[in-house]
């Protein structure tokens, strides 16, 4: 029997393809955003249908344009992240029958499986917000739901922890750690991959009217948000002491750029836990300290963005991978932090600016603001496209190879 043809990169899959699926779900986000910050949800935090569809019945040109591109927006990259999460599960399961499989496991990399169920709290998250924007009726069963969605991150949770415990046990506890090849902060994803189901057990401690599940959504969000932040900064202090050492390797480089999704994502996990606790707990939230909090995130997100972009720059990155001949699965690590930046802009601008009456809603600033977070998000989904069409389309021109 023929031998299955290989013609596209993505064709020599890795784990890291699954920062394809978690970008799609990213983008899902910042179309959410613009229902979220941009037209009135009365009665509840956040915004359903029927505040869509009202919106959408009384607004202006402008504002049904908006609606239209954002639903279309979060449909369309809905699919393409539930997409690229199946199409990495088959990969990955046939990956494990593999002789690299087996040259993983042991070895640094083998933290990289924590891609899966961070993909997976994902694309949890982004059926929630589909069923805020496309489905009537969905706040009066909401409650009903949250349940489930805890159980599913629960399950998402355990997974996350047995590939942590199988990461310390073959590899750290052995010492079969590879300090020389730690020149990355490869090692913050299982961290990031925490603080992602972290923020989707937060969900209901800030929606929820039980105090019964926002507190129990309360602890969960917490015990990941101690853990996401602890592990983080271990990988962080190893991996620069190990850059210093043996300078960065360029092909793992955009993984310097990952503390800025860990930051939104921590973010609005400790946004959402500040609403429950004001609910349901008594503890009272102010502007100012959200505007801190908020501003604190930020200045992080830019120092490590500056620097990840620094070293990429300094690397030639750009011009090997992004536009030059050579693709590399490690340019997915692109996508999150600049979704993070935009996502993490429009909680600045609305929740911490506006909210401390620094900035008029819907004035002038805010609308400068907001383009600058919009321009993240438009670059982003061109490096989305790039990146898939660089990846999944078989190169012109060059003759079709067996696959190994």
């Amino acid at each position: 029997m023929a031998k299955a043809v290989q013609n596209r990169p993505a064709d020599n899959w890795g784990p890291q393809y699954f920062l394809a699926s978690v970008g799609a779900g990213g983008l899902v986000v910042t179309f959410f955003m613009w229902l979220y910050m941009w037209i009135p949800h009365p009665g509840q935090p956040v915004p359903v249908f029927e505040d869509v569809a009202l919106a959408f019945a009384n607004g202006g040109a402008l504002q049904q344009a908006m609606i239209l591109i954002a639903a279309l927006g979060v449909a369309i990259f809905a699919v393409l992240n539930l997409k690229m999460l199946f199409w990495n599960i088959g990969r990955l399961n046939r990956f494990k029958k593999t002789d690299g499989y087996s040259k993983l496991i042991g070895t640094n990399a083998q933290s990289q499986l924590t891609a899966l169920p961070l993909a997976i709290a994902m694309t949890v998250n982004v059926g929630f917000i589909l069923g805020l924007v496309f489905v009537p009726g969905l706040w009066g069963v909401v409650e009903y739901l949250f349940p489930l969605a805890m159980i599913a991150f629960a399950l998402t949770a355990w997974l996350a922890f047995a590939q942590i415990g199988s990461f310390v046990a073959q590899v750290l506890t052995p010492g079969r750690f590879k300090f020389a090849a730690n020149n990355s902060f490869g090692q913050v994803l299982p961290a990031f991959a925490l603080s992602m189901i972290g923020v989707g057990f937060s969900a209901p401690a800030a929606l929820s009217a039980s105090p019964l599940t926002a507190g129990v959504a309360l602890i969960a969000s917490t015990l990941l948000l101690v853990m996401a932040a602890l592990w983080a900064l271990i990988a962080v202090v190893l991996g620069i002491a190990s850059i210093l050492q043996n300078g960065t390797n360029i092909e793992t480089a955009p993984t310097l750029l990952i503390i800025v999704p860990l930051m939104t994502v921590l973010g609005i996990l400790m946004l959402r836990q500040g609403h429950g606790l004001h609910v349901h707990f008594g503890a009272h939230e102010t502007a100012g300290g959200a505007l801190r909090m908020l501003t604190a995130f930020l200045s992080v997100q830019v120092a490590f963005g500056l620097f990840g972009l620094t070293v990429l720059r300094a690397q030639g990155y750009g011009a090997r991978f992004l536009t030059g001949a050579e693709p590399s699965v490690g340019s997915y690590a692109l996508v999150c932090p600049g979704i993070a930046l935009s996502v993490m802009m429009q909680f600045w601008i609305n929740n911490g600016l506006v909210g401390a009456g620094l900035v008029v809603k819907f004035g002038v600033g805010y609308w400068v603001l907001s383009a600058i977070a919009v321009g993240f998000q438009v670059s982003m989904i061109l490096l989305v496209l790039t990146l898939n069409r660089r990846h999944f389309r078989a190169p012109q021109g060059k003759a079709a190879m067996p696959a190994q």
